[in-house]
């Protein structure tokens, strides 16, 4: 059952917590990027209220057949293209992927003409992956910087995906890096850094140890693997 595997994850981030002599908690977005509105049912049925989205049209419509759920919540947290912006709507809490100044921009003025203030997370490739998204880690300060002045945007903290690999251990340093990032963010600055966005089903123990504050875990979650 999803709750049983629900429970399982936050028993190792617990220990995670526990490793790293951390007080504060993690939150889980459920990653149901995969899986029908069904199974967010489900997962909402056995306690679960946030779950992960990466393709704008695919959770608009589960948004529509879930709308009678109360407390269910929408991050969305896959590249974002600057023309899928018009069909965001108000349907997602957090948009973790705002990666350039360009995209940015076109949110603010979105969500300017729906009246809305949008909060967001600054996607960082830490790693300088060619195969990743992101702002690079020595244009993130001034990224962050500029999008503070959007009226129509506020940041909440910053997100990563790590390279891939065989052997999770080896993107420890980039985790450890991304948290002194964040740290380095979090003081002086005219918006506040609460969310550190890292860790995914095969490496969130890892996130966890080296300071995230929000998981994205699919495939342990729904499926067990």
């Amino acid at each position: 059952m999803f709750s049983d595997r629900l429970a399982e994850i936050q028993k190792n981030i617990d220990a995670s917590l526990k490793k790293a002599e951390r007080s504060d908690k993690v939150d889980v977005v459920a990653v149901s990027k995969y899986y029908p509105a069904d199974a967010i049912k489900d997962a909402y049925e056995q306690g679960h209220r946030v779950f992960g989205e990466s393709r704008v049209q695919d959770a608009n419509e589960k948004v529509e057949i879930l709308k009678e759920l109360k407390e269910l919540e929408f991050h969305f947290i896959g590249h974002l293209q600057t023309n899928k912006v018009k069909y965001l709507g108000s349907n997602f809490s957090l948009i973790h992927s705002v990666d350039s100044e360009r995209l940015a921009e076109e949110l603010d003025k979105y969500f300017g003409k729906i009246g809305r203030i949008q909060d967001i997370l600054v996607q960082v490739n830490i790693a300088d992956d060619p195969d990743k998204s992101g702002v690079s880690g020595d244009g993130a300060e001034a990224l962050c910087d500029r999008i503070s002045q959007m009226p129509n945007l506020r940041i909440r903290g910053l997100m990563m995906i790590p390279p891939l690999t065989d052997e999770e251990e080896k993107n420890r340093k980039y985790f450890a890096a991304m948290k002194e990032l964040f740290d380095r963010l979090s003081v002086g600055k005219e918006y506040t850094m609460e969310i550190l966005s890292m860790g995914m089903s095969d490496d969130y123990t890892i996130a966890v140890e080296e300071g995230s504050t929000m998981v994205r875990i699919g495939t342990a979650l729904f499926s067990g693997r």
